[in-house]
């Protein structure tokens, strides 16, 4: 739920004379539209809550915070006509982290403070979500960690070398000379004008490295030859000594910029004769080390033999493939390569198996095929009594669906196979962070990023979102409970741009760390625990078309978080982004769902609040209607429902119970606005004159 809240561009309405009363007077109201009038005849929203008969309720109005701390209109809008204001992005974690981490809560503490000096309360929203979060920052917290690895420690890697012991004549293209090989040596002498001639050609270049060229040679005289490498049209050139005695000379090259390239020796004029064993182009790396990663395995159920039999059916007995000798030659699968692919790589097998004896002759296969083009690699097993752990490579396998045959072969012993696990075995510089490297890293994030916002608040804020919209509203277990939002239940756009924390923390734990974490940090900055309010904020919860599965499923996981006697959460945000709709029965429906998900709520025994509500039209062939093709009827319509929804809560939830209501529209949005472009979600215009839908409002809250 993507949201920015709506306030239009203010213009000329910001008179230098009325800048001492920007601070509560405020009645927005045009008096030359027609049929508008009686609506300057309304007090502002909140003189109609009855303090008397519902003193917990609290009257909201979110805003841009940027456009609060002007101290201006909207400043003025909202003191007027609110108790509560909340800031639509100020105080979630992507507003105030950056890629690297850096912390700042400037906007969210001048929010704050604006808004408490004025009198009224400031909900914070939102401390644990998936959206909005600095990911490049959270995602690079979980990158691999680098090895222990001596920095200066190299690998030297051979790209390619020549010996010209292994041929008997000149093996590359001639550039106008031909040196002779004699005795297995490459020998070149001067013809009288300057020459050169390859000898090394087509070796991968990566480019930017650096790559040393290097030859066993020796010259009748001392002296420096050229050598050149690249590609045509891209060459570079060193000088190379050389002397009278067989030694190793070396040239380095750090500006090759092709993808391939050859080495031609240019000695030009120099009048030496010279002779070359052999020639080698090398770069170095960083050390790595070999890890295995997890690749696949294999158990097994109880039962008749799972696979396709070879003459042999070993039944599965105790969670392991009994086999028992026959003295014939026998083979039969235990990985099948529809459930068995491997990517290009060196593997090792882990072979759980028992022996009834110590014997010889025992293979194990891995084969992609049965073709003649198929890859086989047999290794030998040297069977030992009892039960072991056999550790077996398989190097150089080409990837691809593997089957995986134990071959008893002649035998005589009683095996039990377990159980196969196949490993990569990567050389790596880095290794993926462990589940639980990942989750401590996450706990230790989220912990900091709330106690940096409880330490800017200093106690300021006493009701927060813990978490935001945690319920993905599908795949229900087998209680019918809706499993939580993550990586794995979203489109892969939403995967690619959100951060799911639950992901990597679990669906229990993520949330208990951000309540714990708030508990702890509100009152380790001045915050009275006592004051404090968590809220589990969601969309949806209104929903006619699941019988408001959402917050039946969200009830139960608050019941979950909170079994372990020390999670306490407060209360349940219902944000109701609704509509009306034209289609009576539609309307119906939606109207029986509010209803009844004021009833769920106020069963939790939990305080509720209204934390988003806002409205559209939806006609009666189910398109919603902008602002601009709006009727009156329609209009008045929408206010009716309004009346409905702000009436209905205080009659349902209990008085205890009651948070309160906050419009998170307070204006018309914008043609171009990121929510709910061009529709008539607010009580204002966007030129900031009340609506219908503000008489609906009051006359909820009134009881009128």
């Amino acid at each position: 739920m993507k949201k920015q809240l709506i306030f239009a561009a203010l213009g000329a309405i910001f008179l230098a004379s009325c800048a001492d009363t920007w601070d509560r007077e405020y009645s927005g109201v045009n008096p030359q539209k027609e049929g508008y009038e009686y609506l300057a005849e309304y007090l502002p929203l909140k003189e109609y809550v009855d303090r008397a008969k519902y003193p917990n309720f609290k009257l909201g109005i979110a805003t841009t915070a940027s456009e609060y701390t002007k101290q201006q209109l909207v400043y003025a809008l909202v003191n007027s006509n609110a108790d509560e204001t909340v800031a639509g992005n100020a105080m979630k974690m992507a507003s105030c982290v950056d890629d690297k981490g850096n912390m700042s809560f400037d906007n969210a503490v001048a929010f704050a403070s604006a808004a408490t000096d004025a009198g009224l309360n400031v909900y914070g929203h939102t401390l644990a979500w998936h959206a909005q979060q600095p990911n490049k920052f959270l995602n690079g917290l979980l990158k691999d960690k680098e090895l222990d690895i001596d920095p200066d420690a190299k690998n030297v890697i051979e790209d390619k070398l020549v010996e010209y012991s292994q041929f008997s004549s000149y093996p590359f293209y001639v550039m106008g000379y031909t040196p002779d090989i004699i005795d297995g040596v490459l020998h070149s002498s001067f013809p009288g004008s300057w020459y050169q001639y390859f000898m090394v050609d087509n070796f991968n270049v990566s480019v930017g490295k650096e790559y040393k060229v290097t030859a066993m040679i020796k010259s009748s005289k001392a002296g420096e030859i050229g050598i050149q490498s690249g590609n045509w049209g891209a060459t570079v050139s060193r000088p190379m000594k050389v002397s009278t005695e067989w030694e190793e000379q070396s040239v380095v090259f750090n500006d090759i910029t092709t993808e391939t390239a050859f080495v031609v020796f240019q000695p030009g004029t120099f009048d030496g004769e010279l002779d070359v064993k052999w020639v080698k182009i090398t770069h170095e790396e960083a050390m790595a080390v070999e890890v295995e990663v997890d690749a696949t395995e294999k158990t097994y159920t109880d039962g008749k033999f799972p696979f396709y039999p070879m003459g042999c059916e070993p039944p599965v007995i105790n969670g392991a493939i009994h086999f028992v000798p026959t003295g014939d030659w026998s083979q039969f699968f235990i990985f099948p390569g529809g459930e068995n692919n491997l990517d290009e790589g060196d593997y090792v097998a882990y072979l759980d198996m028992t022996s009834s004896e110590t014997v010889g002759g025992v293979q194990l296969t891995i084969q992609n095929g049965w073709g003649g083009d198929a890859q086989n690699i047999t290794v030998p097993i040297s069977v030992e009594a009892g039960q072991h752990v056999y550790k077996l490579k398989f190097p150089g396998v080409v990837g691809g669906a593997f089957d995986v045959i134990l071959k008893p072969q002649t035998a005589m012993a009683t095996l039990d196979v377990k159980s196969i696990t196949f490993k990569k075995i990567m050389k790596l510089n880095s290794i993926p962070l462990t589940p639980e490297e990942k989750r401590d890293t996450l706990i230790w994030a989220m912990d900091r990023w709330i106690g940096g916002m409880m330490q800017a608040m200093e106690g300021k804020v006493k009701a927060w979102d813990v978490v935001n919209e945690a319920i993905s509203g599908g795949n229900a277990d087998a209680e019918g409970v809706y499993a939580l939002q993550s990586a794995s239940n979203v489109s892969a756009e939403d995967a690619k741009n959100n951060f799911y924390w639950q992901d990597y923390m679990g669906d229990l734990e993520y949330v208990r760390t951000a309540v714990a974490s708030a508990r702890k940090h509100f009152e380790a900055n001045g915050g009275n625990p006592s004051e404090l309010k968590l809220f589990v904020n969601d969309y949806n919860l209104e929903s006619d078309w699941d019988q408001n599965g959402k917050l039946k499923s969200l009830i139960k996981w608050i019941e979950r978080w909170e079994a372990d006697g020390v999670t306490k959460i407060d209360g349940i945000g219902s944000q109701m982004h609704i509509s009306y709709h034209a289609n009576a029965a539609t309307q119906e429906s939606k109207k029986n769902a509010i209803v009844e998900s004021f009833k769920l709520m106020a069963n939790s025994k939990k305080l509720v609040r209204i934390s988003e509500l806002d409205m559209g039209y939806v006609d009666a062939n189910g398109n919603s209607v902008p602002t601009a093709n709006l009727t009156e009827e329609q209009h008045k319509q929408m206010a009716e429902l309004y009346t409905f929804v702000v009436s209905k809560y205080l009659e349902i939830i209990p008085a205890a119970q009651q948070w309160g209501i906050c419009q998170w529209a307070a204006t018309d949005s914008p043609a171009g606005s990121g929510w709910r472009a061009g529709e008539p979600i607010g009580l204002w215009d966007e030129g900031y004159n009340r609506k219908h839908t503000y008489a609906g409002f009051a006359d909820g809250l009134g009881g009128n």
